[in-house]
């Protein structure tokens, strides 16, 4: 059979594949620790899941304008203003079927074949694909550990091409949990504006911050940098809603109609129950993120602490999102248990076969010497799989 050339330049989502592959293993009466799915095993709070259960009661069950119910983009245009400082319409406002769905919708619209999209990396594993779907050019901007996972203005300007078209910045940070600071995104946007490119913000993460860190988003710089900001975030990571499938973007009208155009002509609207539970998220009660924060600040001082403890690793510590990320690589080369480990791909299955701890492959997200951990589980998972992992890593 004869598939097309763009699907065969790209591969499955790792992270989902990690996924899947824990739960069937558990379905299979595995005792199993996963830390590789990205969503928080918090249930959506009350007053979201009753806000969706009125809506189907009412009725609310048809379609609604492809771009999202008026209701919703005023929350969510609300929630810039009141969060971010920023002021937009509801033509500079689209409501997308999540997070993944708004950056490929955005890639679809914004990129063309010649065009180069820069990638600092580590980066989230989509961004690549697809920018390559859409007939652009990934270019990947390696970041270390010593400058905390983070694109520096020179590394930028020494990247960019006539055929540049934009850049994607993702703070906080998947898979690392890095946070730019203003001054970092004002150096940045700076190069911008001189060379005319355009910049998305993924901010997913934007609420779930540690130790003290501030959050700013690109489009708050100023009015050049806001015209040239695609800011993308939506309800998944924040309220606990990943599976409800509701994103959103933010950016200069033109662009917005042309997303909302191609998305009329893929999936139509948003699901329409999901959209009333998103309006609740947005303007009810936000205690839900306190303890959701406390929550995971808990955690990431725990797994940071123990992981950094273990012969052979280091481990950044995240100032957002719910992820560790540590270097691993000094276990290249070894053989454990009988297992020959070379890279993070045979790590994660030397992990899953020995320790029965699932763990993300670094490659993934352009880190070969990395694996992810996701600390969005509880407690006692986490002492479990750390415990399992470091008797894994010191059989020998």
């Amino acid at each position: 059979m004869n598939l097309s050339n763009r699907i065969s330049q790209i591969k499955p989502s790792p992270t989902l594949a990690v996924d899947a592959k824990a739960k069937a293993m558990k379905a299979q009466g595995v005792d199993l620790v996963s830390f590789g799915a990205g969503e928080p095993d918090f249930d959506t709070p009350e007053n979201i899941k009753e806000a969706a259960i009125k809506a189907i009661r009412d009725g609310f069950t048809r379609y609604t304008a492809a771009g999202g119910t008026d209701e919703l983009k005023d929350a969510v245009i609300d929630k810039f203003r009141k969060d971010n400082g920023l002021e937009y319409t509801r033509g500079e406002v689209v409501v997308n079927c999540g997070g993944k769905h708004s950056f490929y919708n955005l890639a679809q619209v914004l990129f063309d074949q010649g065009d180069e999209v820069i990638i600092p990396a580590p980066f989230w594993v989509s961004y690549p694909p697809m920018t390559i779907l859409a007939g652009a050019k990934p270019v990947i901007v390696e970041t270390t550990q010593e400058q905390n996972f983070k694109i520096t203005p020179e590394q930028l300007r020494e990247n960019v091409t006539p055929a540049t078209k934009a850049l994607v910045i993702n703070s906080p940070s998947n898979p690392t949990g890095s946070v730019y600071t203003r001054a970092e995104l004002e150096a940045i946007a700076q190069v911008a504006v001189e060379n005319d490119f355009f910049l998305i913000s993924d901010d997913i993460y934007e609420k779930i911050l540690f130790d003290g860190a501030t959050f700013h988003t690109m489009a708050s710089i100023g009015k050049e940098v806001k015209e040239r900001s695609l800011v993308l975030n939506g309800v998944s990571k924040s309220y606990s809603m990943t599976g409800w499938r509701i994103g959103y973007m933010a950016g200069p009208k033109e662009i917005i109609g042309a997303v909302t155009k191609i998305q009329s002509q893929s999936t139509s609207n948003p699901n329409s129950i999901a959209q009333k539970a998103a309006v609740e998220a947005l303007t009810g009660p936000q205690d839900f993120i306190d303890m959701l924060r406390e929550a995971f600040q808990e955690r990431k001082d725990y797994i940071i602490r123990r992981l950094n403890q273990m012969p052979g690793i280091r481990c950044f510590d995240p100032k957002g999102a719910f992820y560790a990320f540590p270097n691993v690589s000094e276990y290249y080369g070894r053989t454990i248990s009988g297992k020959k480990i070379e890279d993070s791909n045979s790590m994660a299955d030397f992990l899953l076969d020995v320790a029965k701890v699932a763990v993300v492959p670094g490659i993934g997200f352009g880190a070969d010497p990395y694996i992810r951990l996701s600390f969005a589980t509880s407690m006692e998972q986490i002492r479990e799989g750390l415990d399992r992992m470091e008797r894994a890593l010191t059989s020998d």
